[in-house]
């Protein structure tokens, strides 16, 4: 993110180096052009955010997940029958779902959010 703010500094100040220099005439077609590549890059570290954010999420959602299937269950026997091994995927989505990682998200994505 500091890389970020630095590039964007940068951009901003590009305006200070090439305005006075510029031509009367050619002025406000150097504005528009500048602040199009202002704009251009806020835009892309913008989307660069939102893919970081979507990684966090995913990333958070794996951990939940796997924090509710290393959690002891009452039901599991240290000798699983066959069909106990049949069922080991549905008990895995089931998981899934009851982790509760719908919940977290919800309530840590507005800190994570761009506004």
């Amino acid at each position: 993110m500091e890389s970020w703010r630095t590039e964007m500094i940068a951009e901003i100040n590009r305006i200070n180096q090439f305005l006075p220099n510029t031509p009367a005439y050619e002025k406000t077609a150097a504005i528009k052009q500048w602040i199009d590549s202002v704009i251009d890059k806020m835009d892309h570290f913008k989307a660069e955010h939102h893919r970081y954010v979507k990684e966090g999420v995913t990333l958070l959602e794996l951990a939940l997940w796997k924090a509710k299937l290393d959690e002891k269950d009452k039901n599991s026997a240290e000798g699983r029958t066959k069909k106990a091994k049949l069922d080991s995927e549905s008990v895995r989505k089931m998981k899934r779902v009851t982790c509760g990682a719908d919940t977290v998200i919800k309530n840590i994505l507005p800190f994570l959010q761009l506004e």
